[in-house]
């Protein structure tokens, strides 16, 4: 898609809390309303305010809208204002609705318009620039995540990351399962272990000259999620080729940090596995010990990730010195769905004012996070009697909350506040179009992750 200042084959006109009607064909101008008139060479929608999401969304439906006719290009105004947020929301929308995931279908998407056409005399290369790079790391996010298990295992995401990382010039090491045995990343090794496409530990590093911050991303991979011996049901298995999204998502945030120069070190950890059954799977009522030495009581195998990710957290803290800020991302429990929807992710830790700022940030990216508070009377539900810690609560209710304190265990007293865990298991794969969102992945995270250490 390629942005040029200039006349388009058909004007789109965004029109802000019913300002402009077409009561003849039904069009009142609300929220989310979209009104083509190809005889007449319009498009006009809907949106109740001026904020980004509205933005992303507004642009994203006219591209979406005009899939159906054969207009090549469309002659848009950006909004009248100097606010970067706003302008990179309004050209990202564009590039985020033509995404369309067609890799296993025979008749292909169709992208017919190609140009977007700026009617006006402002310079918008470099926020264009900007918003191309984001809204292409996002696609690229929703890419891999879509890709079936067959496709995407441990091994190939390792290779996904190396090819980031040669076309960024970024550093790239991988680790396998002989490394996480010997090393005594022995939670992780053994999530992966049933499992014919053994694990990956991925550690990419984008470190500039003079950096200003360093900071650590670590993303739970599980390239598909059986549940293993504790089996989901066979509806719940379905999607879960989803549950690799954390760790693409901390990819797609290093691919775009480094592609925009930012001042900041940054290094991003995958954890990299499968979760399967065999006959030497990990079993529950198995006691496994973690990189720091801490012990884990298995009573459920599906609670895998937090397995994944413990030990993340530690190669982590042991081989990155002197950070500023260590954040995990997860699709981590179906909990944090119930309890917030499919639209909001959940943010946990014990510095509030990194979680206040992530929130803020979230918002006028068009991203909706929620804060959730722990408290002192969760630890005792995470007791065991026969391990230092069980990889599941002793109550079904407050999952999310758990299953983050259950991480916390495994930060480094140095760095409590430093950690940041991001629970998105909800936004992170729908099976439903919403916002400017198509079906399955979002790229949920990127947006904001990039603004918010841009703003650092």
């Amino acid at each position: 898609m390629e942005f040029i200042k200039g006349k388009g084959q058909i004007k789109a006109e965004i029109v802000v809390n019913g300002k402009k009607k077409f009561e003849e064909y039904g069009f009142e101008g609300k929220d989310g309303e979209v009104l083509v008139l190809p005889e007449k060479k319009r498009i006009y929608v809907g949106i109740d305010k001026i904020d980004s999401e509205n933005l992303k969304i507004a642009t994203a439906s006219i591209i979406k809208a005009l899939k159906k006719y054969k207009f090549e290009s469309v002659e848009v105004t950006p909004p009248n204002t100097k606010n970067k947020d706003l302008l990179i929301s309004f050209f990202e929308g564009f590039i985020l609705g033509d995404y369309e995931f067609d890799k296993y279908k025979t008749t292909k998407a169709k992208h017919p318009i190609k140009v977007i056409a700026i009617n006006s005399k402002r310079d918008f290369d470099k926020i264009i620039q900007e918003a191309k790079v984001r809204a292409n790391a996002i696609n690229f996010v929703r890419d891999i995540i879509n890709s079936i298990p067959d496709e995407i295992t441990p091994k190939r995401l390792a290779s996904i990351a190396e090819e980031v990382a040669k076309e960024n010039k970024l550093k790239c090491k991988v680790y396998d399962e002989k490394y996480l045995y010997k090393n005594g990343y022995h939670a992780f090794y053994s999530v992966g272990k049933a499992s014919n496409n053994p694990p990956r530990l991925i550690h990419l590093t984008y470190k500039p000259k003079k950096p200003k911050r360093k900071i650590v991303l670590v993303g739970k991979g599980l390239c598909y999620d059986s549940g293993g011996l504790s089996l989901k049901p066979s509806e719940f298995m379905v999607t879960m080729k989803s549950d690799k999204s954390g760790a693409v998502t901390v990819l797609g945030i290093i691919k775009a940090i480094s592609e925009l120069g930012l001042d900041i070190e940054v290094h991003a950890i995958l954890g990299a596995a499968e979760n399967m059954i065999g006959g030497n799977a990990y079993k529950p009522d198995d006691v496994l010990k973690a990189k720091n030495g801490k012990t884990i009581e298995v009573r459920n195998t599906d609670a895998e990730g937090r397995l994944v990710l413990a030990d993340c957290l530690c190669y982590a803290q042991e081989n990155i010195k002197d950070f500023d800020y260590i954040m995990d991302f997860a699709t981590l429990t179906g909990a944090c769905v119930v309890g917030l929807g499919e639209y909001t992710a959940g943010i946990m830790g014990f510095n509030t004012d990194t979680i206040q700022k992530v929130i803020e940030v979230g918002e006028k990216r068009g991203e909706h996070f929620a804060y959730l508070p722990f408290n002192k009377y969760l630890p005792k539900l995470l007791k065991s009697n026969v391990a230092d810690i069980c990889n599941i609560s002793s109550t079904r209710y407050g999952g999310a909350l758990t299953a983050g304190l259950f991480l916390s265990e495994f930060i480094e007293k140095e760095n409590k506040d430093k950690w940041t865990h991001f629970d998105i298991a909800g936004p992170a794969f729908v099976e439903k179009e919403w916002g400017c969102n198509p079906y399955g992945a979002s790229g949920f995270g990127v947006d904001t992750i990039v603004t918010l250490l841009k703003s650092l």
